[in-house]
């Protein structure tokens, strides 16, 4: 099925193509030990952290355990990771989504289902947004995160005890560095972590306890 939606795009289905899996040890070393890094700190992490920034508790060990075990499954089939969407986390589980905490699930079923179009018409999509200039395509992304940015900053900024920690985090996450083939994402919670423990160690405090005066 095929047909132009405009000048250089055109309207076509996927055509699926099986490739036999294999496994080498160097694969392994050089491909799979950096992705499972890459996927822990700039998705799970961050969006354990987004999760818990709108309120919910989540069963993280066995959250984990699942990803893990559905990757392996799905690895096989071209699904080479399984894993917390963070920014489709950050718009869904947001009072944006909807004002009652315990009814927000229905913006995640959406966003699923807008997933399986994206990845049954996901050649076409990229080539639409190809054709758009950078800049608006960066533009409409932080438009649709501009509400959930705004909600982050007010609760990782809202107790005075930890606004040092968080503003290093976020300068630090938001600075895109990248050491040793890992996100700012994940060196933001180290900087933002060790700032916390450097001034609880200055008042007395545990160093990555309780924000409570000793006694």
């Amino acid at each position: 099925m095929r047909g132009s939606l405009r000048s250089g795009v055109y309207f076509s289905l996927p055509l699926p193509i099986f490739t036999t899996p294999s496994f080498t040890f160097t694969s392994m070393i050089s491909i799979g030990i950096p992705l499972f890094i890459v996927t822990m700190t700039s998705q799970n992490l961050p969006g354990v952290t987004v999760l818990k920034a709108n309120g919910y508790e989540p069963p993280i060990s066995p959250m984990i355990t699942w990803l893990g075990l559905s990757t392996v499954l799905f690895a096989p089939f071209g699904c080479f990771s399984i894993c917390l969407a963070a920014i489709t986390g950050a718009i869904t589980s947001g009072a944006e989504a909807d004002r009652d905490p315990k009814l927000r699930y229905r913006a995640t079923i959406f966003a699923g289902i807008c997933w399986i179009a994206f990845g049954i018409f996901g050649a076409t999509i990229v080539a639409l947004f190809a054709t758009f200039p950078q800049a608006l395509v960066i533009a409409l992304a932080g438009f649709a995160l501009l509400s959930t940015i705004g909600n982050s900053l007010h609760a990782a900024l809202d107790k005075i005890e930890h606004r040092e920690p968080a503003l290093v985090t976020i300068l630090v996450a938001a600075s895109g560095i990248t050491l040793f083939n890992i996100g700012s994402g994940f060196w933001g919670l180290i900087a933002g972590i060790f700032t916390l423990s450097i001034l609880n160690w200055r008042k007395g405090l545990p160093i990555l306890g309780s924000s409570a005066p000793a006694s």
